[in-house]
């Protein structure tokens, strides 16, 4: 059935404004008087902890399984690296805070934080990924929380075995992986892109191939310097041994498939071309991909390119190679008018017009997206991370 609420993660680090980030609720029910609006706030305990992701403390990611109860959602802290977990099951359009773990016993007893992604895993325990050590280092990997009492478990991966640096995941049970992406280094990148950060190893490169039983690194493939490969998805159907990752710096999109025995391989598939500018902080412009889904049905791949401005839709086939068949620009640093002027695009005739809803001008560039249960309608968060946000959009911060 069609959703009738969403939850959004929204911070106020970064702005001037003092206050606690906050969950918004916000209704989807075209019937509804408030439809479209931001119905509740559920703010929480703590000032500047950048809530950055979230996820539900049960599910499946296979489309053959959709009717397991989700009634908490688990946000963990970019910044602060503290955990809440949320009651969404009581009262669904006013969620309440039931648990909250902080930052010290993620640093004591893991020695990890900037938490990023998070997934549940397929006993019910609840898995999410760390960018850095408690000093802002480059560190990857996984803590573990209780899928039932929320307790914080400790480490997942086996101690030897910790990549230099960590953002997204996906797992595949049937094929016994779980793959992960490599993000940067946060206290680096905390302070805001810089272009002499470049062949630093600020930004990540790798791309890890885990054992999922065995909680164990078995292959690395390196993308290529400051690729910073960040979103990470393997097709929904459970048999299915590929997926996608999408590497932000370098506008390239890879495909990942098991190719013999438990080996896994990679190859390019999708390549979008930077566009040289003047009045940015480099002649080049990258496509900045942040995020990329699949349709429930495995037709489609969605991507979001936060500073040129579109969200592209591609087409699955079984040649592996993915069409583009849709692209809709909702913000971006390019648009006509703005401080940013385009020499030389390989797509684009001319820059595209700045978008406008209900007399609204609409700011920043798509970021995290999120497809409707039934797949008719696609959900779109134009912040990034704060730092960057406020340093490429500033009206998004005002």
């Amino acid at each position: 059935p069609r959703e009738e609420v969403a939850y959004v993660t929204c911070t106020y680090r970064g702005t001037c404004i003092d206050q606690p980030d906050f969950l918004a609720t916000v209704d989807l029910n075209p019937r509804s008087a408030c439809y479209g609006q931001v119905i509740h706030r559920l703010p929480m305990p703590n000032l500047k902890d950048e809530l950055h992701s979230s996820g539900w403390s049960a599910g499946c990611t296979c489309f053959d399984n959709i009717t397991t109860k989700r009634n908490k959602l688990i946000l963990p802290c970019l910044i602060s690296s503290r955990i809440y977990v949320v009651d969404v099951g009581s009262q669904c359009r006013a969620p309440k805070l039931c648990k909250m773990i902080e930052p010290v016993d993620v640093f004591w007893k893991c020695n990890k934080g900037y938490l990023s992604v998070v997934h549940s895993l397929p006993n019910g325990d609840i898995l999410i990924a760390n960018t850095g050590d408690p000093a802002g280092n480059g560190k990857g990997g996984f803590i573990v929380l209780d899928g039932e009492t929320f307790e914080l478990k400790g480490n997942w991966e086996n101690e030897c075995e910790v990549p230099p640096t960590g953002y997204d995941f996906w797992y595949q049970p049937r094929h016994n992986v779980l793959i992960s992406s490599a993000g940067a280094v946060p206290k680096i990148a905390g302070r805001g892109f810089n272009p002499n950060d470049l062949k630093k190893g600020v930004f990540g490169r790798r791309l890890n191939v885990w054992n999922l039983s065995c909680h164990s690194l078995t292959q690395c493939f390196d993308l290529g310097e400051d690729s910073l490969p960040l979103s990470v998805k393997f097709l929904h159907n459970p048999d299915a041994a590929e997926g996608y990752v999408s590497c932000a710096l370098s506008g390239i999109i890879y495909r990942f498939y098991k190719c013999e025995a438990n080996n896994w391989s990679v190859e390019e598939v999708i390549r979008i071309p930077a566009k040289d500018v003047t009045g940015w902080i480099m002649p080049k412009m990258p496509a900045f991909t942040v995020d990329l889904i699949i349709s429930v049905d495995d037709k489609y791949l969605y991507v979001s390119n936060w500073l040129h401005g579109d969200i592209r839709q591609y087409e699955l086939s079984r040649n592996c190679k993915p069409r583009l068949v849709g692209q809709v620009f909702v913000g971006g640093s390019i648009l006509r008018g703005g401080p940013v002027t385009v020499c030389r695009d390989e797509e684009l005739k001319c820059q595209p017009e700045p978008l406008v809803i209900k007399c609204k001008r609409v700011y920043g560039g798509p970021s995290k997206l999120q497809l409707s249960l039934d797949g008719k309608r696609l959900y779109v968060t134009n912040s990034f991370y704060s730092t960057w946000d406020k340093q490429f959009y500033p009206n998004v911060v005002r």
